[in-house]
């Protein structure tokens, strides 16, 4: 149809195959000026700036779409250097589209520089709060102070002591939370070439019971990822006992470390 849009997944400054990308017979690589791009064609029908906003709306439309962006994306990444576009992104026309990479063609070029060689990975780091405020006796000299003061205290002074003790609990979790979440972040920080620092994401979407403490985004060399990997099964090991999860995935497309300017 001579209406369909420009889907764009990723684009490059090599040549980009096909072949082994699974579920790839819509999918073909367009080229503009020594750029390659990864494209489809779509129908408004579905995907134009109304429609769109419309399927946004749906969310097992989105999951579907998304996921299968992202899979995309990752494969072409098996076998080369990509710039990711974001899920949703489209041009009116390959004209359009060519005219973008020409505009953008130096940032282009030195993003692909940036990102070589490097990849991006996801930490996670969670605390069982119950578990955490279990602990804390153990953790806290101030808690185990006070704890012993109470025991060699009168009823009435007792009493006022353990209110004490309730609001000095929460104080100290809230100090191992920040301690554990720094340290954390120190750790990947130093193998990591740069790192981002999301936003915390709520229950809803974590689907788990307890709640997440420090969601960052770390840019590693490829031959530091094994070290990477190491250092966060130490801190695991090391903060587990307490009330401490942490989650890593990867590597995902570097969207976090990409950043196109206009010449």
């Amino acid at each position: 149809m001579d209406n369909e849009l420009i889907y764009v997944y990723c684009l490059s400054d090599s040549p980009l195959r096909l072949d082994h990308i699974s579920e790839q017979e819509s999918l073909k690589c367009l080229i503009f000026q020594g750029f390659y791009a990864i494209v489809k064609q779509v129908s408004p029908d579905e995907f134009s700036e109304e429609n769109l906003k419309k399927n946004f709306t749906d969310l097992p439309w989105i999951e579907i779409h998304a996921r299968d962006h992202i899979r995309i994306i990752g494969e072409v990444m098996q076998n080369s250097t990509v710039i990711p576009f974001k899920f949703g992104t489209l041009f009116n026309s390959e004209e359009s589209l060519g005219k973008f990479i020409r505009n953008y063609s130096g940032s282009l070029t030195e993003n692909l520089k940036n990102i070589k060689g490097k990849e991006e990975w996801s930490v996670k780091i969670y605390c069982n709060l119950s578990l955490l405020n279990q602990q804390i006796g153990e953790i806290s000299k101030d808690v185990l102070t006070m704890e012993q003061e109470i025991l060699e205290s009168m009823p009435g002074k007792a009493f006022l002591l353990k209110r004490k003790k309730v609001e000095l609990i929460d104080k100290e979790v809230q100090k191992v939370m920040q301690i554990c979440g720094q340290t954390c972040y120190d750790e990947l920080a130093a193998l990591s070439e740069h790192t981002k620092i999301n936003n915390i994401l709520p229950k809803e979407l974590t689907e788990r019971t307890d709640d997440m403490i420090l969601n960052v985004s770390c840019f590693v060399n490829q031959g530091r990822v094994n070290e990477l990997l190491s250092v966060i099964d130490e801190l695991l090991k090391k903060y587990k006992s307490v009330g401490f999860d942490m989650a890593v995935a990867g590597p995902w497309p570097p969207f976090s470390f990409i950043s196109i300017k206009e010449k």
